[in-house]
C-alpha cells in the first residue's frame, strides 16, 4: 500500500510539472498593442502566455485571456504613443500623407497603400529603404502621373525628403505633359506632425514650356485612437504679367469722306499669371487598422475670390 501512495505521489507531481511548463511567465515590462483578426484591438503588458492563449493586464487594469489564434499581430508600444495624460493615441497609420500633399517621413518598407479620391485613385508602394513610389490617375485614366519620394533622417524629430511628379496626358492628350520635383522638411513623428515644401512646376505642350514655383505647409495630429485633425494647403506663385502687341488689318471708314480703307491696327494687352491658394483643413476617421476615411473643407483662393471644393478620400492599406 506504502509503494502505491508513493507511486501515485509521483505521478501527481510529474502531472503538475507537466500542465506548468505549458505556460510560460513573462517578464516583460513593455507594452503592447494587440490587433485581432476582427480589426479590434486591446493595449496592454503580457502576464503569462502558453501556445493557446496569452494572459495580459490592459491598459484600464482588466486581467484577460486572449487566444493566440484570434491575435493577427502584436506591435511594441512606445512612449511617444501615449498623450501627455497618459492616453493610448497610437501612430497614424497614414501618417505620411495630408490631403494633396507629403512630407519627409518615409513610407515603410513592404507597407503599401491606395488613396480612393473622387476623381481617382492615388497608389503608394514602400519600396526600399526610406523610398516610396506611386502612380495616380483619373477614372479616365488621364493624366497619369507617376511619383517617387526619397526620405532622410537628419534628427530625433527631423525628416528631409526630395521626390518628384512626372505625369502625361496620356491617350487624350499625349502631347501634354508635366513635371514637378520638390523638398520637402518636416518635424514630428507619425502622431503628430508639421512639414513645410517647395518645388517648381512644369507643364509642356506642342513645344510650349511654362512653370512656376510652388510652396506648401501642412500637419496633422492624431487627437484620439480613432481621429486625427489634419491640415494641408497649396500655394502656386503668381506668374511674370506679359505684355504683348498684337497687329490686325481692318477695314477704316474715313468719316469726312465716307470712304474705306484697309489699314493695320496694334492693339497691346497685358497678360496676367495670378497665383491662387488651395486650403484644406479636415478630419481623418480610423476605421479599423489599415482603414481610414478622411474629409476636407477646402477652398480655393483666386483673385481674392473663394471657391469652396468638398475633399473626399478613403485610404486602405493594401
Amino acid at each position: 500500500m506504502k509503494s502505491f501512495f508513493i507511486l501515485l505521489s509521483f505521478l501527481c507531481l510529474a502531472k503538475l510539472s507537466v500542465s506548468q511548463s505549458d505556460t510560460t511567465a513573462v517578464l516583460d515590462t513593455n507594452t503592447y498593442r494587440f490587433i485581432k483578426t476582427d480589426g479590434g484591438e486591446l493595449i496592454g503588458k503580457i502576464m503569462s502566455q502558453d501556445a493557446r492563449e496569452l494572459y495580459i493586464l490592459t491598459s484600464d487594469n482588466r486581467k484577460i485571456y486572449i487566444p493566440q489564434h484570434i491575435i493577427k499581430d502584436m506591435v511594441l508600444v512606445k512612449s511617444s504613443d501615449f498623450n501627455s495624460i497618459g492616453d493610448f493615441i497610437g501612430e497614424d497609420k497614414f501618417a505620411t500623407r495630408y490631403f494633396i500633399t507629403t512630407n519627409g517621413l518615409p513610407i515603410v518598407k513592404g507597407e503599401h497603400y491606395v488613396q480612393w479620391n473622387l476623381f481617382g485613385p492615388d497608389f503608394q508602394f514602400g519600396l526600399g529603404k526610406n523610398l516610396g513610389v506611386g502612380v495616380m490617375t483619373s477614372w479616365l485614366g488621364t493624366p497619369v502621373i507617376g511619383t517617387i519620394k526619397k526620405s532622410w533622417t537628419i534628427g530625433e524629430k527631423t525628416q528631409f525628403a526630395v521626390g518628384g511628379l512626372l505625369g502625361t496626358g496620356s491617350w487624350v492628350a499625349p502631347e501634354w505633359g508635366g513635371a514637378l520635383p520638390f523638398g520637402t522638411l518636416s518635424f514630428g513623428n507619425r502622431s503628430k506632425n508639421l512639414a513645410v515644401s517647395a518645388g517648381y512646376g512644369a507643364i509642356w505642350q506642342d513645344g510650349d514650356l511654362n512653370g512656376r514655383a510652388l510652396t506648401s505647409i501642412a500637419g496633422m495630429v492624431k487627437v484620439s485612437t480613432k481621429l486625427s485633425l489634419v491640415f494641408d494647403s497649396f500655394f502656386l506663385l503668381p506668374g511674370k504679367t506679359e505684355t504683348v502687341t498684337r497687329y490686325d488689318d481692318e477695314w477704316i471708314i474715313d468719316p469726312s469722306t465716307g470712304q474705306g480703307s484697309l489699314q493695320t491696327v496694334s492693339t497691346t494687352i497685358e497678360i496676367r499669371n495670378p497665383g491662387f491658394s488651395l486650403i484644406i483643413p479636415g478630419v481623418r476617421w480610423h476605421q479599423a487598422e489599415g482603414k481610414a476615411f478622411q474629409f476636407g473643407f477646402s477652398g480655393v483662393i483666386t483673385d481674392d475670390r473663394v471657391t469652396p471644393v468638398p475633399m473626399v478620400q478613403w485610404y486602405r492599406s493594401l
